[in-house]
């Protein structure tokens, strides 16, 4: 049987979802880079041959002995240099277990794993993965290739950053180059903003690297960061009704260095200053503009180069047909977006992944599904603690989603459930929305299932009204412990 080394990280799809699709294709040895959710601890070790932890890897990093790593991009600076002990660590698990392929579905671990998988002469994503994970050398690229996107500056100081909001029209919004899940993200609207949007932002990234969600494998992650312009974005003239957002993703995945478009995700609005809310499979697109759309992430996804990988390409849309690439990651989209494609379309893509990167044929769609397509529609909910208008609650509240699904009401024939892994249990206070933290602050995930995408945004737009109102209160006590 073919063995699959699958390196686990935070963020991405669900771990319970993806280990029990690889497992119904090799055997799966897990290597843990961060800890286990508690909800799969115990099928992670009933589906896998070996589970090496977190609390297994530490000491074994510091004893690793550096291997050669892969050349890094001419537009790297040299203080961008690789951390080879990660790239060794998989290296040495994936020989001491035999792996076929060596995966993983974690934004903060793309990087490491493509460099094994080229020191193991294996499929990867390929020495171009830096370039979907880099915001500063994707947009270079993108740049070189004349794709459409914002203005934009890499900055790595303060200094920096005050000359780009000389240099750039305003408003203008920082984010850290190797984040993820609209961290650190800063909005600055005029000069005098910029000392407390840069020592916000790095403040966030430790913050972020304390709760696991950074970079593994590139020194000195932290200290990068772009400013790009915002663009003035619109749904109207793309939908045919309100409520959606004023961008989308397209879901795919490179084999061999050739782009296969799967789908197109559909957004609720953003809540400031662009922290994601929710993703609806599939987007509720006239054909023609679908088609567009794809256009460009097909462009976008070719200038990067990338060779064996899923890709998660996001795109603004504008009025009068506009559109700038927001950014392209060498994996599959996270939180719920792959259950959502397997129920709404029929497709496991970790399987077909996993699928392809041992040798096997696969037969990947030959053009970007329709909605036309769909068996219903599914959508993933990040809950935060802000109102339909992203206002903030006026006080604080108990996650209790027996409360959620029992006091909410819903279409006939939705159905609402919570992603264990990725949500607080019940009886923990929601956090305070911290806009800098983006998702950092968020309470829990939920997965709605309904008849199609504009049932399932209704019902979204239904539950975020509701929450403040069902969630119990929070007495004092609780709040402050």
């Amino acid at each position: 049987m073919s063995k699959v080394l699958l390196v686990h990280a935070k963020g991405g799809p669900p771990l319970g979802h993806v280990l029990s699709r690889t497992a119904a294709r090799a055997e799966v040895h897990l290597l843990a880079l961060s800890a286990l959710p508690p909800a799969v601890a115990d099928s992670a070790r009933r589906l896998c041959a070996s589970v090496v932890t977190p609390a297994d890897v530490t000491p074994t990093l510091a004893d690793v002995t550096p291997a050669d790593v892969m050349p890094t991009p001419a537009d790297v600076t040299p203080a961008d240099e690789h951390r080879p002990d990660l790239v060794s660590l998989i290296v040495a698990r994936a020989e001491a277990v035999g792996a076929d392929a060596v995966l993983t579905f974690s934004e903060y671990a793309v990087v490491a794993v493509a460099e094994a998988c080229e020191a193991l002469g294996l499929a990867g994503a390929g020495s171009a993965a830096a370039l979907a994970r880099d915001k500063r050398l994707m947009r270079r690229t993108w740049r070189r290739h004349g794709l459409p996107q914002p203005e934009f500056r890499p900055v790595g100081t303060e200094a920096d950053l005050h000359a780009a909001a000389r240099a750039l029209p305003g408003p203008l919004l920082l984010k850290a180059a190797w984040s993820a899940g609209s961290t650190a993200h800063q909005i600055i609207r005029s000069p005098h903003e910029v000392p407390a949007a840069w020592a916000r932002s790095r403040a966030v990234m430790a913050e972020s690297a304390q709760l696991g969600y950074a970079e593994l494998h590139v020194a000195e992650a932290d200290a990068h960061y772009v400013v790009e312009q915002i663009v003035t974005g619109t749904a109207s003239g793309w939908f045919d009704e309100p409520g959606w957002g004023d961008y989308v993703s397209v879901e795919g995945v490179v084999t061999g260095g050739t782009f296969h478009p799967v789908c197109l995700s559909g957004r609720m609005p953003t809540v400031e200053p662009f922290t994601e809310r929710a993703s609806i499979t599939p987007a509720l697109l006239p054909e023609d503009a679908q088609d567009r759309i794809v256009d460009l992430a097909r462009r976008a996804v070719d200038a990067l180069g990338l060779r064996d990988c899923g890709t998660h390409t996001e795109i603004k849309l504008g009025a009068d047909g506009r559109m700038w690439l927001i950014e392209t990651a060498a994996r599959f989209g996270g939180a719920m977006t792959v259950p959502q494609i397997e129920e709404v379309f029929g497709l496991d893509l970790v399987g077909m992944l996993v699928d392809h990167l041992l040798g096997r044929p696969v037969a990947w769609p030959g053009r970007a599904l329709t909605p036309a397509r769909a068996r219903g529609a599914a959508g993933s909910l990040v809950v935060l603690a802000v109102d339909g208008r992203g206002r903030a609650w006026p006080d604080r509240r108990i996650w209790d989603f027996r409360a959620v699904s029992a006091d909410v009401p819903l279409s006939r024939g939705s159905r609402l459930s919570v992603v264990a892994e990725s949500s607080l249990a019940d009886g923990e206070v929601v956090p305070v929305y911290d806009p800098a933290a983006g998702a950092n602050t968020m309470a829990a995930l939920c997965l709605l299932s309904a008849a199609d995408a504009r049932t399932v945004l209704r019902d979204f737009e239904t539950v975020v009204d509701a929450l403040p109102r069902v969630l119990p209160a929070a007495q004092p006590q609780e709040v402050s412990a």
